[in-house]
């Protein structure tokens, strides 16, 4: 094409030539915050707007969750045992990178093949991308992906103005919810509700059946409300912060415990449970200390579940878990189809998205500030295009 506008102008008026060359290659573009290097403020920058193709759908964000994981990006990686660093670069992770996993927004644009979604549907984004041919993804695992394509982690999202989705599979509807209110469900809500359905009681012992959650941030009381709306179960919440407990026993949690005023939390599990200890511990902070209590107030066939990634190590008494029937199991984010449940149960009012409050992309720093400093009760969330 531009072989032909030579021809035919070159001769005639070089200023002009070069304007047309300039307006067909023009670049569109959008505002988005990049972790650049680790422990560094993120840097908003002029990033090219994705053209979608194919399968692939543009969202113009509205509302993209500040998630724990997000912070875990921005430091580097992981606690791991007796202090070694797990760098999220040695996981497959590249910087400069656009993080933001928990993504609501309107369609903007879509690619050729795309016939089950349309211009302006409003959609929840699942994140948790596979490559599609590994055995969780074929058994409808890919958040558990051995290559996994995570948007925010491995490649670029919600914290910018527009993002490319691979696929308009991973897209689902909002119907009745709020932008804001719906974002974090793709994580925190997620994860929580995974974690929650590992927790099931053995049938005909629902009432009598005990889950403690360690952790009152956004996982730990979503995963109040979510215990509350599909079990019978006794709730105890354990937490250092008594606006966050308290928020807990609005929710619904039979029990509250402050470690900071009382510190033998396993003898006041006990307690709660005429001394036999828990059926289930939903672990959202895991790191060297609670994991060792969660595991020590456990009764006889209890389950402990890790989800939090606060890292460290623990040391197991390896005997009792055969003598005492003890399950040990991990709960990373979800599946779709339990996306699409926990979507479900969010526009049926049975859970819904503790918002503390929200940011503007030029904030993104000080929204992640607050998080690691714990003055984020519930969630926090950034609205990219205000």
């Amino acid at each position: 094409m531009l072989e032909g506008l030579r021809e035919i102008y070159c001769y005639l008026c070089p200023y002009w030539l070069v304007k047309i060359i300039k307006q067909v290659n023009h670049v569109f573009v959008m505002k988005g915050a990049q972790i650049i290097k680790t422990n560094e403020p993120l840097v908003i920058n002029d990033v090219e707007k994705p053209k979608p193709e194919g399968n692939q759908v543009l969202i113009r964000v509205a509302a993209t969750g500040v998630c724990h994981s997000d912070l875990h990006l921005w430091e580097g990686g992981y606690a791991g045992p007796q202090g070694v660093f797990m760098k999220v670069e040695d996981r497959g992770v590249k910087f400069p990178l656009i993080p933001g996993h928990e993504i609501s927004g309107t369609i903007e644009e879509v690619g050729a093949n795309v016939n089950n979604v349309h211009v302006d549907d409003k959609v929840l984004v699942y994140p948790w991308l596979g490559e599609g041919n590994c055995p969780a993804c074929l058994s409808g695992e890919q958040n558990l992906c051995d290559n996994p394509r995570t948007l925010g982690i491995y490649q670029n999202g919600g914290y910018a103005q527009y993002v490319l989705i691979p696929d308009s599979k991973f897209l689902i509807r909002l119907d009745h919810l709020q932008f804001d209110s719906a974002s974090s469900l793709a994580c925190s809500g997620l994860t929580a509700y995974n974690a929650v359905k590992k927790a099931k009681p053995i049938p005909g012992l629902e009432d009598k059946h005990s889950i403690v959650i360690v952790g009152a941030g956004g996982l730990g009381l979503m995963a109040v409300q979510v215990a509350k709306a599909i079990f019978r179960s006794q709730i105890t919440v354990i937490d250092v912060n008594d606006q966050k407990l308290a928020e807990a026993k609005k929710l619904g949690a039979d029990n509250i415990i402050n470690t900071k005023e009382k510190q033998d939390v396993v003898k006041e599990v006990k307690g709660l449970t005429n001394g036999s200890g828990t059926d289930v511990v939903l672990d959202f902070v895991n790191n060297n200390i609670t994991s060792v209590n969660s595991f020590n107030m456990l009764r006889k066939r209890g389950k402990l579940i890790m989800v939090g990634l606060f890292g460290g190590s623990m040391e197991l008494n390896l005997p009792m878990i055969p003598l005492r029937g003890y399950t040990l199991t991990g709960a990373y984010t979800g599946t779709f189809q339990d996306l699409t449940e926990l979507v479900k149960l969010a526009s049926d009012g049975k859970v819904r998205t503790v918002l503390d409050r929200t940011f503007t992309l030029d904030q993104v720093n000080e929204a992640l500030h607050d998080l690691k400093n714990g003055k984020i009760i519930g969630r926090a969330i950034i609205n990219p295009n205000q």
